[in-house]
């Protein structure tokens, strides 16, 4: 691909050594022009006959606007990948011209992206959640998410389904994701966390460490939803529910840009958001619209049949485990299914692939749980627990007893034992906590 040269300044505080203010070409942040130039009036705006505004879906925030009104004379060009506001409306109070490009399917077609296989949790429970400016009151959803147990193991379903690929988790505050990355540090998996207090030497080399391989997992509040690309990172765990059609498709196309160097072929999405329910495959081809009384359609996504049983349009393949439409072969492998599958209820709150429309608690062979309880009892041996926590781990997990005849030999764990039964131990905690309370 060839890359055009072109001779520019930029405007920046911390970037004194590209300051080149007698160049036609100049290059800034919305937030130091408007900082320097209508805040403070320290500054004055450089001439320019085109106005190019990246990240074009904020640019009816008050910061652009002003910007722009002070270019009257000037062309406004937007450049988006989600060309709609946050509540799905177009942008044709500001623009007066919509040029689309490729959709995600051309692009996945051409190499450019690759495509997504996604898992997604049980739904999460967020009933009484009020909306503010057309999604989820941040407070409100941050409570409810933050919290272990509910919706799924996010660490346990990563260890999983992740494949230990490079990977980025969206949180719902900052103490959601401080929380989610210690949760992986203690399983053993090399995470560190990013927001808005970052600073922005420090934000690189993380971001660096997570290129090369040195870090598995960042996780983040609102830092890397957008503006950021970084090929290698091929997995993405949502655990940010959004109402939001763009926030949702900005998040997983952080994670679908092809990378050939590492044998990229698709990119895991472990959905604990109920996203790809709401919003559709990231793949479905998208009706934008430029008029402000439109919102952006996904019209394959409202077409595709609900599932009678679960009142939902997607499903899992029996064959791949990929995500499927409901009534037709699934596009992985082709696989046709001639009756339902069976229907089962979520257990323990397990991140599962969707069957029928709905997430469905994985189904364990006996020697499955015969391997789980012996590593439970492993666990317990290692930290000197009376002999029949095993057995009591097992029930919890399992909703029933091992079988009297089994005396399997201990079984050193794995990630994701460990990591489910530390999720026991604070659920139990907590519990024990807000009983403490409910007493005084």
């Amino acid at each position: 691909m060839e890359h055009l040269v072109v001779p520019h300044g930029v405007i920046a505080a911390d970037l004194p050594e590209l300051s080149r203010p007698l160049e036609l070409v100049q290059v800034a942040s919305i937030q130091t022009l408007s900082a320097r130039a209508v805040r403070r009036d320290v500054m004055q705006l450089p001439n320019a006959d085109l106005v190019i505004v990246d990240e074009a879906h904020h640019a009816l925030a008050e910061s652009y606007r002003e910007i722009a009104r002070r270019y009257p004379d000037a062309t406004l060009l937007g450049l988006t990948a989600t060309p709609c506001r946050g509540d799905g409306r177009g942008l044709g109070s500001d623009f007066q011209g919509l040029i689309e490009g490729p959709q995600v399917r051309e692009l996945i077609k051409s190499t450019v992206l690759v495509p997504t296989r996604v898992y997604a949790p049980c739904d999460p429970d967020l009933k009484g959640v009020k909306t503010t400016a057309g999604d989820y009151n941040l407070s409100q959803l941050a409570a409810r998410m933050d919290q272990t147990g509910l919706v799924g193991d996010i660490v346990t379903n990563w260890h999983k389904f992740g494949e230990r690929r490079r990977t980025i988790c969206f949180a719902t505050s900052v103490e959601h994701s401080v929380h989610i990355r210690n949760e992986f540090v203690a399983s053993g998996v090399r995470c560190e966390h990013l927001d808005g207090g970052t600073p922005e030497d420090e934000r690189e080399e993380t971001l660096r460490r997570l290129a090369s391989g040195e870090l598995e997992v960042v996780t983040n509040c609102a830092i890397l939803s957008e503006g950021w690309d970084q090929p290698e990172v091929a997995a993405i765990i949502l655990a940010r529910p959004t109402k939001s059609f763009q926030l949702y498709r900005q998040m997983v196309g952080r994670v679908i840009r092809a990378c050939p160097a590492i044998g990229k072929r698709d990119a895991v999405v472990l959905d604990h958001a109920d996203a790809t329910f709401r919003h559709g495959f990231v793949e479905d081809d998208v009706d934008w619209a430029l008029e402000p009384d439109k919102k952006v359609r996904n019209p394959k996504h409202e077409a595709r049949p609900i599932d009678i049983a679960t009142s939902k349009k997607v499903v899992e393949c029996a064959q791949c485990n990929a995500l499927r439409v409901a009534g037709s072969a699934c596009a992985n492998c082709g696989f046709m299914p001639q009756r339902r599958a069976q229907s089962f209820a979520c257990d323990d709150g397990e991140l599962a692939l969707v069957t029928a429309g709905k997430a469905r608690a994985r189904v364990y062979t006996q020697e499955e749980k015969i391997d789980w309880f012996s590593m439970l009892i492993w666990i317990g041996n290692e930290r000197g627990y009376h002999p029949g926590w095993a057995k009591h781990k097992y029930k919890d997990k399992f909703r029933d007893w091992p079988s009297w005849n089994w005396s399997p030999k201990p079984k050193e764990p794995t990630a994701e034992v460990r990591s489910w039964v530390r999720s026991r131990q604070i659920a139990f905690a907590k519990a024990k906590q807000k009983e403490r309370e409910g007493t005084q």
